[in-house]
């Protein structure tokens, strides 16, 4: 009956229909772009589509599946001619700490996810591999992974091996052969290999952080807003890598990524960020934290970076600072946040100097 009416024109009723496919529509267009900003843009597009197409669904096929083929091919449309998603570690080698560059503007950027968001999927493959990327799927190694692929292997990816989909109905989706569509997924599983990180068949993030990763994020925010710089040093690997894009560049290893902070957390230096406070969130089923600064003249703290970590054997090997206040709004945190209560210091790799 919702159908006929939607087919009627009512409005209502076609947005009771298609909004409970909302959050994992905006999941899979997310995969398919790098993007949280665009993967927002294309589900509203999708539901247009939808809205515009409705006669010519003839129920053959489930309303998702239906709305997951709009999607894809929105996302497909929308990925022609276009550059892929990066970090700063695939544009260039690892940074001096004592040299700083501006943002740019010009590279398309990876954005994290906001778990709040998150409507995870039961996977339907068996094969290793398959399992192996099924715990992967949200988190930002395997975002970074899948950028390399290019777009119709993408798309088979990500409906073969993370929604589990048949080949069969992975070619009705892609309108090709059953043939095609197994030829791309082995060919995106090889890729696939070669940019996940070397220990990719024993690390497997749980789909939600341990206590243990947990435990050393709130010591990590303790020591950053004591600015207490041995106690930071402590929880980094030896082999930790830094980012913060936009700005192109990150750090390899413990000195050079403290070496930046020594600078950034010093008052007396021209390139003293200021003071900070840190709230914890999560991102790609990763521990994160908000980072707000304020300067002495400021009169709030301000929302500076949403910083994603990747935590192993109690220590942080990775933190990716995204340096975007836009992007508090995806994860429910204001911009904004009063100067009364305890006083803390910069927390997250330091912004460029210049």
């Amino acid at each position: 009956m919702t159908v006929a009416a939607a087919r009627g024109g009512d409005e209502s009723a076609f947005a009771a229909l298609v909004e409970r496919h909302r959050r994992e529509l905006l999941v899979h267009c997310y995969r398919m772009l790098g993007s949280f900003d665009e993967a927002e843009d294309l589900v509203q597009e999708t539901f247009l589509r939808a809205w515009k197409n409705l006669e010519g669904f003839e129920g053959r096929s489930t309303l998702r599946a239906w709305l997951y083929k709009i999607a894809t091919n929105a996302c497909l449309d929308a990925l022609d001619g276009r550059a892929r998603r990066v970090l700063p570690y695939h544009l260039a080698p690892p940074a001096d700490p004592s040299v700083g560059e501006a943002a740019r503007t010009d590279v398309a950027w990876l954005q994290p996810f906001a778990d709040r968001l998150w409507e995870p999927l039961a996977p339907g493959e068996t094969q290793p591999d398959a399992v192996v990327i099924a715990r992967e799927t949200i988190e930002l190694a395997f975002l970074a992974a899948i950028q390399h692929l290019p777009p119709r292997q993408r798309a088979v990816l990500i409906l073969r091996d993370v929604l589990g989909w048949p080949a069969k109905e992975t070619a009705s989706q892609l309108s090709g052969s059953v043939a095609s569509v197994n030829s791309a997924l082995q060919r995106a599983r090889a890729t696939l290999r070669e940019h996940l990180p070397e220990h990719r068949l024993d690390w497997a993030p749980a789909t939600q952080p341990t206590e243990q990763e947990r435990a050393v994020l709130r010591r990590y925010m303790d020591a950053v807003e004591r600015a207490d710089l041995a106690a930071v040093a402590d929880l980094l690997a030896a082999d930790v890598r830094a980012m913060m894009p936009p700005y192109p560049m990150w750090f390899q290893g413990r000195e050079a990524v403290m070496a930046g902070l020594t600078t950034s957390w010093d008052p007396g230096s021209p390139h003293y960020v200021g003071r900070f406070r840190m709230v914890a969130t999560q991102a790609n089923r990763q521990p994160a934290v908000a980072a707000y600064v304020r300067l002495p003249a400021d009169p709030a703290y301000r929302a500076f970076a949403v910083a994603v970590l990747r935590i192993e054997a109690g220590g942080i090997t990775e933190l990716t600072a995204f340096h975007d206040p836009g992007l508090f709004r995806a994860f429910a945190l204001p911009t904004l946040l009063p100067p009364d209560g305890a006083a803390s210091m910069p927390g997250g790799p330091p912004p460029p100097r210049g």
